[in-house]
């Protein structure tokens, strides 16, 4: 039996979170969607109380990450998540508004999945997000480590 995928959003800005939420809904996903507007909230999640990751030995995970956050980069979140045992093998989406090729190859290099750079248009934005929704809704998101 496979364990249902919940998605992990760390987005600062309520109303991208907001939109991305609705938009992924209106493509047919219903996962459970667990929201963090800073990096210590969804680290402190992810990572446990002891900071091992083993927290989340058998939740299978996709994780929709924001670069730009208040208290930390996205990038080290990206970076110690790739490198955590329990979490690696979950697909990671950076979704930010940064379309600088140095941090996009960095991303890529730590082991980000997908990078989707935020339009600032209303409707861009929204096209961006529903085709994201239609992504999860045929992406295979790997067995959780066991």
């Amino acid at each position: 039996m496979t364990q249902p995928v919940t998605i992990i959003m760390i987005e600062d800005d309520e109303g991208h979170a907001r939109l991305i939420e609705r938009n992924i809904r209106r493509s047919g996903v219903n996962n459970e969607i667990v929201s963090f507007a800073t990096g210590t909230e969804a680290m402190r999640h992810l990572f446990g109380a002891d900071g091992s990751g083993r927290v989340q030995k058998r939740n299978a995970l996709l994780i929709l990450l924001d670069l730009n956050l208040p208290d930390m980069t996205g990038i080290d979140i990206l970076k110690q998540i790739k490198e955590n045992k329990y979490l690696k093998a979950s697909p990671v989406v950076v979704l930010t508004t940064t379309d600088d090729s140095q941090e996009i190859k960095r991303c890529y290099e730590l082991g980000c999945n997908v990078y989707i750079t935020k339009p600032v248009n209303y409707e861009n934005f929204a096209n961006a997000i529903r085709q994201l929704g239609l992504f999860f809704s045929v992406i295979q998101v790997p067995p959780a480590a066991t």
